[in-house]
């Protein structure tokens, strides 16, 4: 343990919290979209019988369900940096079965409000039908198809399976289905077409949910990466099996990245150009270089120190919520596990105020980046604690934190480490009545 005297106490974070915003703007825009899609729904008519009602009700939340969807995923710098994208990931995914749910409702009762209209008891039959003589029909069932095998692609059980790679091309297809949904809208749908202002509504849905996926996915990504020609300028072994990358590029100090941020890296060489992997910076960000510390897990990590100086870099980022703009209290405690201390060893940079560090690992050989952490402790008034050991018995367990910490529930909490071990720690802080808004935490994995 290193402890060194403390520095001056900065005031407290006030006002609303960024997050809180965030989230209410979000829920205030889908329910006013959730409103507006009722409102033009019940202004075109209701139909025939109860079940088109219905079908029709389903198709239209449907659509509004997959516009919403993709602003999720569009990765708006404005709501990652108050959300985090793995938060946002987990809304899009809830979000995914109810745009599969509402979508297979819209099939079902638009086939039997058909066949009831027909008199027979063949709604297979009027699907059909509806497919030969209808416009748009065909393009729609195309897009039910792909969504039900996007959906069933990104079911756990399926998603473990699978390849970061092989997922994400099969999730490209939703673009397709979001086409074809939406010109079998617009060929059909009585509730676009039933006055100019639910057209203009429509457009403007659509319009706004592709260009944000257009704008973050596509156009940000590519305009920073021509402006800041990112290069690999050094590359430098941790350990036996973690290694840091240093990154050069032009004009970095206007580069938006924190502290505690990550990005999706590529490696420009002819082997390794299509594999995209989230690293957390490992040091805050200074104008003139980035740096990344990765420990050999994957083909992707492993492969990360043969890189050569001067390869070109694609990044996509900076993401991520896990930065100092989410403060509440004056004082903090970090807390790392293993390679998970790569972006709290960043945030000791950015923090002021007293900050308690608490660094688990194995064994002392497995504390990467530790000496820098003691320097970082020693220059800004920290306390730095090296906690040892198997993970049998928890030696953060609630009795423990509590004895490192005593004053825990007066501090912002920053956690970054394996799922086990944070989903142990979360527990404790519960435990120890640690308020939810004073704890602060990124789970990765999400997105990649």
């Amino acid at each position: 343990m290193t402890t060194v005297q403390q520095s001056p106490p900065t005031p407290a974070a006030t006002g609303i919290r960024p997050k809180v915003v965030a989230r209410s703007g979000l829920y205030a825009v889908l329910a006013a979209n959730v409103a507006a899609v009722a409102y033009f729904a019940a202004d075109a008519g209701f139909g025939s019988n109860a079940l088109m009602v219905l079908g029709r009700f389903t198709g239209l939340y449907a659509s509004l369900f997959m516009a919403f969807q993709l602003l999720l995923v569009a990765r708006l710098p404005w709501l990652d940096r108050r959300i985090g994208m793995d938060r946002l990931t987990n809304w899009h995914r809830w979000t995914g079965f109810g745009l599969l749910w509402t979508l297979v409702g819209h099939v079902v009762f638009i086939a039997f409000g058909y066949a009831d209209l027909a008199g027979t008891m063949d709604p297979v039959n009027q699907i059909v039908n509806l497919a030969e003589t209808t416009e748009g029909v065909l393009r729609a069932i195309v897009a039910w198809f792909l969504i039900l095998v996007i959906g069933g692609a990104s079911a756990r059980w399926a998603r473990r399976r699978l390849a970061y790679e092989t997922w994400h091309f099969i999730h490209l297809y939703t673009y397709v289905a979001v086409v074809l949904a939406f010109t079998h809208q617009v060929a059909i749908g009585t509730t676009f077409t039933a006055s100019s202002a639910a057209t203009a509504y429509w457009y403007t849905l659509w319009g706004t949910a592709l260009g944000s996926v257009a704008l973050g996915r596509f156009v940000l990504p590519l305009w920073r990466n021509w402006r800041h020609q990112l290069r690999v300028s050094e590359v430098v072994p941790e350990s036996d099996n973690v290694v840091s990358v240093h990154i050069t590029g032009r004009d970095l100090d206007k580069m938006p990245a924190q502290a505690g941020q990550f990005f999706l890296w590529r490696f420009l060489t002819k082997d390794r150009w299509w594999q995209a992997n989230p690293f957390s910076l490992s040091a805050a960000p200074d104008g003139l270089r980035l740096r990344l510390t990765a420990k050999a897990a994957g083909d992707g990590s492993a492969g990360l120190r043969h890189i050569k100086p001067g390869t070109r870099v694609f990044a996509e980022g900076p993401y991520g919520a896990f930065t100092a703009l989410h403060r509440t209290r004056t004082d903090a405690l970090l807390i790392a596990g293993g390679v998970g201390v790569t972006p709290i060893r960043a945030l000791m940079e950015d923090l002021t105020g007293h900050a308690i560090v608490i660094y688990r690992v194995g064994s002392e050989r497995d504390a990467v980046l530790y000496d820098e952490l003691r320097e970082l402790a020693h220059a800004k008034g920290a306390e730095l604690h090296l906690v040892t050991g198997p993970p049998v018995p928890d030696r953060l367990a609630p009795r423990e934190l509590a004895a490192l910490v005593p004053d825990i529930a007066e501090r912002d909490v920053f956690l970054c480490g394996p799922p086990p071990m944070m989903n142990a720690v979360l527990g404790t802080l519960r435990e120890l009545d640690v308020p939810k808004p004073q704890i602060h935490f990124e789970r990765f994995s999400l997105a990649g």
